[in-house]
């Protein structure tokens, strides 16, 4: 039977698209944007001490605001998604996140307001991740709750590809501003054009998402009168396992995420002899592999199911922890070229159905809250302090178990993939 909960769902189809994807892309160019300058322009303008490292530690620790307040964001911008819709929710949540990014650039320095100055980025900060946990989860079902039943992972890997874009973006933004400026110039006003710069991917996804018309999920639920008093407690009441399991199965795919960023480029700049720039292009290239196998992951998961994609990429990803060391040790470029390349590969393989999965467990009238929960949390613990455990087990022990620490967490991802119910809810 024909459905007709939304007509205008054939010529918004490009609208929804877009409109998850360009959230998704904003999120991961500002997140980048500000992990670049909290290590080369942060610690100088917001932090200034005569001890240096206290102050890049000071500018990292506002870097983890953003995973702390977005299981706030996931539990506020939930709560609303499931009560009033996920349009209007999707498009204030963009603009807390757009507005927080763009404030940055405007921001004065130590030297001007004195302690002001880092209160006021830290503020901006947890605006970030307040945003950012009501985003992802809304763009996610933007996409799967408009998607016919068989192509659900297709359409939901196209928020997942704004990952790979925003890195993109940012990598190549800082790479032009830090080759084409002096440093003193970059260090004055250079920093600022990216977070400006941002207001203008902000303004194309408000206006796309203004077009678009809520999610036929959401509607038939309104009609049916399904909708829930307080979504968070219905949520921990009767789908506490799903969320539990749903949040360990993700942490592998956060872990390896950030140790191929983040840690590598740390450890191959300061303990491998590689430049940032020469080691920033290498991760570069390594991102087109994450964007390819996207789009690859979801038509297989549409195939095989979201479930078992994830187990193999999960059980590949097991495996490749033990290879973590030979790769990056290597002292080949080449060698580890081709380590970027294969684990951003298998962040894809991972990713790409991730969004789909995780809806798939919850039902429409707290779909919204328990996706942005599970993924958010999963941030927290498989990414807030993982570059720092891994610094911490390559300097105390070796590389090698940097990969036992991977494979590790992928056995625990594991584990929850095989528990999880397999009861897929209505759409």
């Amino acid at each position: 039977m024909k459905d007709n909960s939304n007509p205008n769902k054939e010529n918004s189809l490009k609208h929804v698209l877009f409109g998850s994807l360009i959230g998704t892309t904003i999120e991961f160019f500002d997140f980048y944007i500000y992990a670049n300058a909290a290590v080369l322009v942060f610690p100088q303008l917001f932090f200034p001490s005569t001890n240096s490292t206290n102050s890049v530690l000071l500018s990292l620790a506002t870097f983890s605001i953003a995973f702390l307040s977005r299981p706030l964001g996931s539990a506020v911008f939930g709560h609303y998604g499931d009560k009033i819709g996920r349009k209007t929710t999707l498009v204030i949540a963009l603009l807390t996140m757009g507005i927080s990014t763009v404030s940055i650039g405007f921001l004065p320095s130590y030297a001007s307001i004195g302690i002001a100055a880092p209160l006021l980025l830290m503020l901006c900060r947890f605006g970030q991740g307040v945003g950012l946990g009501g985003e992802w989860g809304g763009a996610v079902l933007l996409a799967i709750e408009n998607a016919p039943p068989n192509k659900r992972a297709w359409y939901g890997m196209f928020p997942q590809l704004g990952a790979p874009i925003g890195l993109l973006l940012s990598g190549g933004t800082f790479l032009i501003l830090t080759d084409t400026m002096s440093a003193d110039a970059f260090l004055d006003y250079g920093w600022r054009i990216p977070f400006i710069a941002s207001s203008l991917l902000v303004v194309v996804g408000f206006y796309i998402r203004l077009k678009i018309t809520e999610t036929p999920a959401f509607e038939n639920s309104k009609k049916e009168q399904e909708e829930v008093k307080i979504p968070f407690f219905t949520l921990l009441k009767f789908y506490k396992n799903q969320l539990i399991f749903g949040t360990f199965a993700a942490i592998t795919t956060f872990l390896v995420f950030y140790l191929m960023t983040v840690f590598t480029l740390s450890w191959a700049t300061s303990d491998l002899g590689y430049s940032k720039r020469d080691f920033l292009l290498m991760q570069l290239f390594s991102v087109l592999f994450f964007a390819l196998f996207i789009p690859v992951s979801a038509l297989i998961a549409d195939r095989i199911g979201r479930r078992k994609m994830l187990i193999y990429a999960t059980t590949a990803i097991a495996i490749f922890g033990f290879a973590f060391s030979f790769f990056l040790n290597s002292g080949s470029t080449i060698l580890v070229t081709l380590f970027l390349c294969v684990g951003m590969a298998l962040m894809g393989f991972t990713y790409g159905p991730l969004g789909t999965f995780l809806s798939e467990l919850f039902p429409t009238t707290v779909r919204y809250s328990g996706t942005s929960l599970a993924f958010n949390l999963a941030g927290i613990i498989g990414a807030a302090f993982a570059p720092m455990i891994a610094i911490w087990l390559a300097t105390q022990y070796s590389l090698t178990y940097v990969g036992f620490y991977l494979s590790t967490a992928a056995c625990i991802s594991l584990f929850s993939l095989l528990m999880i119910s397999k009861e897929e809810h209505k759409f």
